[in-house]
């Protein structure tokens, strides 16, 4: 006899249908109903993954800025990049009680030295987020809080269609850009088994022809080729289509997070 921990997806016709859970689930396994002795429900297994700490799960998306220059400040992290004018390179990581003193001053005077205006990532409604406001700082832009998300490698490289268009890639150092001609590409980056994606972009005028699930799956097989287990993304909590789509391929909400900027 044997067994299976899973989820149930059908049930008829004399069979049942479980999706395995595991990073080392295969696919689909069908079992007659006639040959099942017993079965119960069990409660979903938390996954470690889940269990990272916001600022933790930042740290580890680092990788996909290779320019970047890093300064800790107690438990905060200045962040800067030459090459990129993204924000997420050029402002501090304040997710967690800095732990040293003087910290709001010494993140100003950093960033004013570089010529730059001082700019926050920290949780929404967080400690953090009202040491900045009270400052005077303000939203960076007009954009929603921005959603990091999580899936397991194999998850996502079960969801994704195989019959797609081939993309081309090219690896430059720890990057790795995937591009299908100049209508769709992607930036991928793995730092021990975490794979992080960036930059996954379509041409306005061939978009709903599956290119960026094309790029998405060059991007994740390389990925699992370098022994990446966890999948991350990041993207703009009001991008419902976006959202959709990574749903759909296994992405689930880690935290959420704002950018805050010194007054001008």
């Amino acid at each position: 006899m044997t067994d299976v921990l899973g989820t149930c997806t059908a049930w008829g016709d004399g069979v049942c249908v479980i999706e395995p859970d595991g990073e080392g689930a295969t696919g689909a396994v069908t079992i007659r109903i006639k040959d099942i002795v017993s079965g119960k429900p069990v409660p979903p297994r938390a996954s470690s993954r889940l269990r990272v700490s916001p600022g933790e799960a930042q740290r580890r998306a680092l990788a996909l800025w290779p320019d970047l220059e890093t300064e800790p400040l107690g438990d905060w992290l200045l962040r800067r990049s030459r090459a990129s004018t993204a924000r997420r390179a050029n402002s501090v990581l304040a997710m967690v009680p800095p732990g040293v003193e003087a910290a709001y001053e010494r993140v100003v005077a950093h960033y004013e030295a570089l010529g730059q205006r001082p700019i926050a990532a920290v949780l929404p409604d967080s400690a953090e987020d009202a040491l900045f406001r009270d400052h005077g700082w303000v939203l960076e832009s007009h954009d929603h809080d921005t959603v990091f998300q999580l899936a397991g490698i194999a998850a996502v490289r079960r969801r994704l269609p195989t019959e797609v268009p081939e993309a081309e890639l090219h690896v430059d150092g720890q990057l790795v850009t995937a591009r299908i001609g100049d209508v769709a590409s992607g930036v991928a980056a793995v730092d021990v088994d975490w794979a992080g994606f960036r930059t996954i972009e379509v041409a306005p005028d061939r978009r709903r022809e599956g290119l960026g699930l094309a790029v998405m799956s060059a991007l994740v097989g390389w990925a699992a080729e370098q022994g990446a287990m966890t999948a991350y993304l990041q993207v703009l909590g009001d991008n419902a289509p976006a959202l959709a789509l990574y749903e759909r391929l296994g992405f689930v909400e880690h935290h959420r997070y704002r950018y805050l900027a010194a007054p001008r």
